[in-house]
């Protein structure tokens, strides 16, 4: 196996995660060049087939409702591009937070978390349903490329990262004791979780204003947003309405990337943590917006759930994508033989209710859609 030593960055903090001290993969390989491991491990996320089909699934607004909404895989690029500017300004790794980032949403739901709660409560008598733990379920079982193993063959320090991602929808699983239950991940790991957030709340406002869900004057209630949008206009005053929506958003997404980035290096400071191994010892999440961000980006929070996520015509669709996925996963289990000769082979080792979940979870928008129609419709082909 070549060795990463040679070619680690030379310039990473003492506390940032080292490929050369990676805990390694589950399975050796014979490695045909010299990238570091967490490179490695995010160019095969980039080329496997999950990471693709977040082309088609939904992040707030279902796929065939415009071609300019975010997706899941959109979402993902963005939530990569701010983490890697947060883990640049911390010395961080920033192939590993990469790797993380483009990983999180690998084991999303067509639909949105409205399909992660119908699978959850489809599964409650199988071993339920959680979206990290599919993320996992995906890079280590379900991707199919190498001749002597499933999954990708991730190194543990990106698996970890997956396994442990919170926030407001995922909660980190601590039932897995291969990956150290109850310490807290890797600085990348933990950076992860609050570039996704910093991403999503600014992408929502962007799909919310382009759809007409929410308006401008709405998010004037929005004490974040009405400081900077004013700051805005009165260094733009002659540009339209658009584009100040636009230099909003970005400068909502550098205040946010400033803020995180001088809180953490003081908590990191303030805890004497100059190795991995200290923040494993110390063992406390040190990553964080100052108490004021937080505040505002509370109200900012709540301010989306109120307005867009629960906007009654989000709302329909998430009813019907209900009845979608409820529809697809009775019809299978009933009849199982409605499924590629495959998955009823995988049921022999992973039980049927499992194997349709993953089948089910693995699907986009579009197939989730085209699927109900082929088998509830009498008109459409087969």
């Amino acid at each position: 196996m070549i060795s990463t030593a040679a070619v680690e960055r030379p310039d990473l903090a003492a506390y940032a995660a080292r490929s050369s001290q990676s805990l390694g993969r589950k399975y050796p390989e014979e490695l045909r060049d010299d990238r570091p491991a967490f490179e490695r491990d995010r160019d095969r996320i980039i080329h496997c087939a999950a990471f693709r089909r977040l082309e088609y699934k939904t992040q707030v607004f279902v796929n065939h409702e415009g071609d300019y909404y975010r997706t899941r895989l959109t979402h993902s690029l963005e939530v990569a591009q701010i983490g890697k500017a947060i883990a640049r300004r911390l010395k961080l790794n920033e192939e590993l937070t990469e790797a993380l980032a483009l990983a999180h949403d690998l084991g999303h739901t067509p639909f949105g978390h409205t399909g992660e709660e119908v699978l959850n409560r489809l599964m409650e008598s199988h071993g339920g349903f959680e979206h990290n733990l599919q993320s996992l379920r995906v890079v280590d079982e379900l991707e199919e490329k190498y001749p002597g193993f499933n999954g990708l063959n991730l190194s543990w320090e990106v698996r970890e990262g997956i396994i442990k991602h919170s926030s407001p929808y995922d909660r980190p699983v601590e039932i897995i004791a291969d990956f150290k239950p109850g310490v807290v991940p890797t600085i990348e790991a933990q950076l992860i979780n609050f570039a996704d957030e910093i991403a999503y709340n600014n992408h929502d406002i962007d799909d919310g204003l382009k759809s007409g869900y929410i308006t401008l004057d709405q998010l004037q209630q929005v004490e974040l947003w009405r400081e900077v949008y004013s700051t805005v206009c009165t260094r733009y005053p002659s540009i339209d309405a658009e584009r100040k929506k636009y230099q909003t958003i970005s400068a909502l997404i550098g205040i946010f990337i400033n803020d995180l980035t001088a809180t953490t290096l003081a908590a990191i400071a303030d805890a004497h943590i100059v190795s991995l191994d200290d923040l494993r010892r110390i063992n406390r999440p040190v990553v964080s917006l100052s108490p004021e961000l937080a505040r505002k980006n509370k109200a900012l929070k709540l301010f989306l759930l109120e307005n867009l996520y629960r906007h009654y015509k989000v709302e329909r669709m998430r009813v019907k994508a209900e009845r979608y996925l409820a529809n697809l996963f009775e019809a299978y289990v009933k009849h199982p033989t409605l499924l590629p000769r495959k998955y009823l082979h995988k049921m022999e080792v992973a039980g049927r209710e499992r194997v349709i979940c993953d089948y089910i979870a693995g699907m986009t928008d579009r197939y989730a859609l085209d699927e109900f129609k082929r088998l509830f419709e009498p008109y459409e082909r087969v």
